[in-house]
């Protein structure tokens, strides 16, 4: 029997290491277009970028684990076509290859803004090893950077970007930073902090057009106003890969849909990450997540159906992100809540917000504290005593033992 993962980020590796820990003895074939072996994504905003870590460190296991466990990595190859019928899949070298299962971890790729200069030198979108290598070329102490969009990997550059003595301003088109995700009292914190590092942000700043004839100049943005850049990182979302499973037949919408066992409309077809669209039963509803923690889970339970041991995917969503000393640790969604209350001063930069509906805790957002926010992972969708959570002298594992 033959699995072929299509895919080589978090998704496709976990999944790969996963098969061999449910005990599946048949071939393992991972197909990555980009020209490394599975790796990880996150630290591209962050260490990679900064130079703190090397491309050792950003994969997401050595090349001698695959070799170890006898599954076969084929990098820089492009699945151009799924043939369901035949369960074949035809690539860009030339080779067609069956399978018996298939599973899709082709991820997501960032959203471009169709503006005018966008294909002018110095402009740059960040979501593979290639980009970051590209970006930190023209990294260079008193260069102008604008960075639109002022969401997690807008923010990740920024830390970096003025830690490296790069001049910055963020360019958010919404009232806020972090508006999708966050309150605006952690928008407002998160500015405070970048404000007092040297970041300039600019918010309800909407950029139509790129300045410049042989390279970059700067951002146009509505109304006319030019903010002077010669280089330019944008980060306004990402969308899914589904050209190749739609072209499949698969059902797609906002995502390949998927069941709770990560199966998609072909029962020999499964899917895992950025790209899925799955059922929540923790939520009550279907969502496609941007998540490593959702990729790295999903695939899991992908090999532990794609081994015959039927598992169901039932998460509460969770992410993070790193802002010079910060950790920002977040577990489901905030913007669903109907009000907050904190435990610990923002001002020491180690706090957390717990927000409610009703005395149900639905969502945590905890910055430098790692204990509230574990504590939050177990209690979602539970009753709680908000006075108490809210207490930093109550003990949280009284708030656990005591939550209905």
């Amino acid at each position: 029997m033959t699995i072929v993962i299509v895919g080589g980020g978090h998704a496709a590796g976990q999944a790969a290491a996963s098969l061999r820990q449910e005990k599946y003895e048949g071939e393992i074939l991972i197909i990555g277009e980009e020209p490394h072996i599975p790796y990880q994504r996150p630290p591209l905003s962050k260490q990679y970028l900064s130079g703190e870590y090397g491309l050792d460190r950003v994969h997401l296991r050595p090349a001698r684990f695959y070799e170890s466990k006898a599954i076969e990595v084929r990098s820089g190859v492009r699945v151009e076509n799924i043939d369901a019928d035949d369960r074949t899949v035809a690539c860009s070298d030339g080779a067609e290859i069956g399978y018996d299962k298939l599973l899709l971890a082709t991820g997501a790729r960032p959203r471009k803004l169709a503006a005018k200069g966008g294909d002018l030198p110095g402009i740059h979108y960040l979501r593979t090893i290639a980009d970051v290598d590209a970006i930190k070329q023209e990294f260079a102490t008193g260069r102008r950077i604008a960075i639109v969009g002022g969401g997690y990997i807008g923010l990740e550059v920024a830390a970096i970007a003025i830690e490296a003595g790069l001049i910055v301003t963020v360019l958010e088109m919404e009232d806020r930073i972090l508006q999708r995700v966050t309150t605006p009292a952690m928008s407002a914190f998160y500015e405070g902090v970048h404000s007092d590092r040297g970041v300039t942000i600019r918010t309800r700043m909407r950029a139509e057009s790129f300045a410049g004839v042989d390279s970059l100049t700067g951002v146009v943005c509505a109304g006319g106003e030019v903010v002077a850049a010669e280089l330019a990182v944008v980060g306004i979302g990402i969308q899914p890969n589904v050209e190749l499973a739609e072209a499949a037949g698969l059902e797609c919408s906002n995502g390949i849909v998927v069941d709770e066992f990560t199966r998609t409309s072909d029962p020999d077809i499964f899917a895992a990450g950025d790209c899925t669209n799955h059922p929540n039963p923790v939520l009550g509803r279907r969502l496609r997540l941007e998540s490593v923690p959702n990729a790295m889970e999903q695939s899991r339970v992908a090999a532990a159906n794609l081994a015959a041991n039927p598992k169901a995917y039932a998460n509460v969503p969770w992410f993070w992100s790193d802002q010079y000393d910060l950790k920002l640790q977040m577990v489901g969604f905030s913007t669903e809540a109907e009000r907050q209350v904190v435990r610990g001063d923002p001002g020491t930069r180690q706090f957390a917000v717990f927000h409610l509906n009703g005395e149900t805790l639905v969502a945590a957002d905890a910055v430098n504290s790692a204990r509230e926010f574990m504590a939050a992972r177990q209690l979602v969708g539970k009753r709680v005593d908000p006075g108490r959570l809210a207490d930093p002298g109550v003990d949280l594992k009284s708030v656990l033992q005591a939550a209905i």
